[in-house]
């Protein structure tokens, strides 16, 4: 086959194209350039610097593989910076890296397959594809420590038809060994944690960029009653405990952010709790809905599943959760799962109590 390798300049990436060549097939390397500064500067710290893409062209050059860069940074601010900001405004906490695989990389990148003449899409994504009779499934990576499929629920039957994700099988200390004995550069390189376009605090680059998110407003118990004063509902997420500029007997939690009046709600870890979430831009791996509605959920990245139950309500879907749960916040990811299967997901759009 002739591979289309999404190369970041990390390790795993560099892994995954030279995989592609031990395994006899062709290789071609790309790397999505999607964030420039107002003022024409690159990012120097998270991922998509421009150290990484130095990096990922010296891989590519010690593999012998041809390596370009695409210039994807209009059409990545109008998909995902904007709606980051917008999404902040109305008090969402968003998660800018499923954005993006849903809106900018994954489209562009199964494009420019098709127009360079490759069979197969391949990224270094902790996560696994099988084909079982025609139908393909979406499942967790080998690793639990670092498993990809949240981040990787949207794509269904047509995008997993053309694509690879050949690290899936292995373990993190395998893809490093891997690349040291190959003397990959990368094979010691640490993994990114940052949001690409943010250099070093998200709110501050909203302050900057949106300045909307950032009004003066109040901070008020679950009765309404005021308690406090805030500089921006941007610096406040659901579940936050620390940071809250109040004083109580007991901790106090954020439940509520109210974007239009400004208003931050506190209170107590029970305040928390809620029985379910509606969802938006729901998508199943399989093309519909499962026949078995009992699922285990992940509502954060980093979240522990939990059991639920999936409704279609009046056209809508709705998740129950078997026990109440913490820390739900609109904007993120819900995404369903059964067993090792990928089942789908979507964006929480507001929590059921």
């Amino acid at each position: 086959m002739k591979a289309l390798v999404a190369m970041s300049g990390g390790v795993d990436s560099s892994v995954a194209a030279a995989l592609m060549l031990e395994q006899g097939h062709e290789v071609v390397g790309v790397t999505l350039k999607q964030w420039q500064a107002a003022d024409g500067s690159m990012p120097t710290s998270g991922c998509c610097t421009v150290a990484d893409a130095e990096d990922a062209r010296r891989v590519a050059a010690q593999l012998d593989v041809p390596y370009y860069v695409l210039d994807h940074v209009a059409d990545f601010r109008e998909r995902v910076v904007e709606p980051f900001g917008a999404a902040y405004a109305a008090g969402r906490t968003p998660n800018p890296c499923i954005d993006c695989n849903r809106r900018v990389r994954f489209r562009t990148l199964l494009e420019r397959t098709s127009a360079l003449g490759c069979d197969v899409l391949v990224t270094g994504h902790y996560a696994r594809v099988r084909n079982y009779d025609g139908r393909y499934r979406l499942l967790r990576g080998l690793d639990p420590a670092k498993d990809q499929s949240y981040v990787l629920h949207m794509l269904g039957q047509e995008e997993l038809a053309r694509v690879l994700l050949p690290i899936g099988e292995m373990t993190k200390p395998e893809v490093r060994d891997h690349a040291s004995r190959l003397g990959l550069r990368t094979a010691a390189k640490p993994d990114s944690q940052d949001i690409c376009f943010v250099k070093d605090d998200y709110r501050a680059f909203l302050r900057e960029n949106f300045t909307a998110v950032a009004q003066p407003g109040r901070i008020v118990d679950t009765a309404g009653d005021v308690v406090g004063s805030h500089e921006g509902t941007i610096d406040f997420t659901i579940g936050q405990r620390k940071g809250l500029g109040v004083a109580f007997g007991e901790p106090r939690y954020v439940v509520e952010l109210q974007p239009a009046s400004a208003t931050v709600v506190i209170g107590t870890r029970a305040d928390m709790e809620v029985k379910g979430c509606r969802l938006e831009e729901v998508s199943f791996v399989a093309g519909d809905e499962p026949e078995n509605n009992e699922l285990a959920v992940k509502v954060r990245y980093r979240a522990a599943p939990v059991s639920a139950s999936l409704e279609n309500d009046a056209g809508g879907y709705v998740l129950r959760f078997h026990d109440p749960q913490e820390a739900v916040a609109p904007g993120q990811a819900a995404v369903m799962y059964a067993g090792d299967d990928v089942i789908g997901g979507g964006t929480i759009a507001e929590v059921v109590r």
